[in-house]
């Protein structure tokens, strides 16, 4: 059965956007009319966007690393492909596809549409990848979560839970926001609860979360792992073993995972691919931050 796409006005003034898996808040200010054509003409970028994926979504599955001659024909999927290959060295056995990007790559693809004349700020958010429009002097408040699967419970009653805020400013170079984690939508690799990245753009800072996510992370034979595929026959990790359960680790141990993760992320910003991070693992936090980005 064809799925088609659909969108609502919510009662809080944002937009709803869903076609399939893609399931998109966003918000727009500026003037109104302005507004209202940027707005018709994201709906009309977004209904394309699904279709192109599927149509190069068996190569988008596999690694980087074998994809160094393919050349892809939409620009989401170029996207996801070229900031999947700039981290790829972060990646554990080297291994990263361009699905690791999607959701961010996807809010990044509707904000052109979204950035014109008369628009003073938008984002786009796509289930925690946020892409950020920003004119001069303009600015938004983030939530920080670092308790994903509390965040997650606390969004079915209406009431989310945010353990802290930053404000991004139009004078900042960071447009892109994402989150990753063990109890977060996608799998992981890792132990972190909550890995969140500032970056340049959406797409950067998805792979980015989630390779940072990998890398904190430590050996004991009570963390349950599994098959990827074994929990999701569409995944792009094949029988690669994902974390589904870790139990409470001591204090050492958790600043150990922690410290892994933060030397990824150090590594990140010294290569000029992401601003600051803010890692947490069981009631613990750290922060590779910079002099612009700073979490109150």
């Amino acid at each position: 059965m064809r799925m088609h796409a659909q969108r609502r006005l919510l009662d809080d003034g944002r937009w709803h956007f869903q076609h399939g898996p893609i399931d998109i808040v966003l918000q727009l200010a500026g003037e109104p009319q302005a507004c209202a054509d940027a707005l018709e003409n994201t709906w009309l970028r977004f209904e394309q966007i699904l279709p192109e994926l599927v149509s190069e979504l068996s190569f988008l599955r596999r690694p980087v690393s074998e994809l160094t001659q393919h050349s892809f024909s939409h620009s989401v999927a170029q996207r996801m492909h070229r900031a999947a290959a700039q981290v790829s060295f972060a990646s554990r056995d080297g291994f990263v596809t361009p699905m690791a990007a999607v959701a961010g790559s996807v809010a990044q693809a509707l904000l052109p549409t979204l950035a014109q004349p008369g628009v003073d700020k938008a984002f786009v958010n796509n289930g925690g990848d946020i892409a950020l429009h920003l004119q001069a002097g303009e600015s938004w408040r983030v939530g920080v979560v670092t308790d994903l699967a509390k965040a997650l419970s606390t969004m079915q009653t209406h009431e989310l839970v945010v353990d802290g805020a930053f404000v991004i400013s139009a004078d900042m170079p960071v447009r892109g926001i994402a989150t990753s984690g063990w109890q977060g939508r996608s799998f992981s690799f890792g132990i972190a609860d909550s890995v969140t990245v500032l970056a340049a753009n959406a797409a950067q800072a998805d792979v980015a979360a989630t390779l940072i996510a990998n890398a904190v992370n430590i050996d004991d034979p009570r963390i349950q792992r599994r098959p990827a595929d074994s929990l999701r026959d569409d995944t792009d990790l094949g029988a690669r073993l994902v974390t589904v359960d870790v139990p409470r680790l001591s204090e050492a141990q958790i600043q150990q995972a922690l410290q892994l993760g933060l030397d990824c992320a150090r590594d990140m910003q010294a290569r000029g691919l992401i601003y600051a991070a803010l890692l947490s693992c069981q009631g613990h936090a750290v922060v590779a931050e910079s002099l612009e980005c700073r979490v109150e």
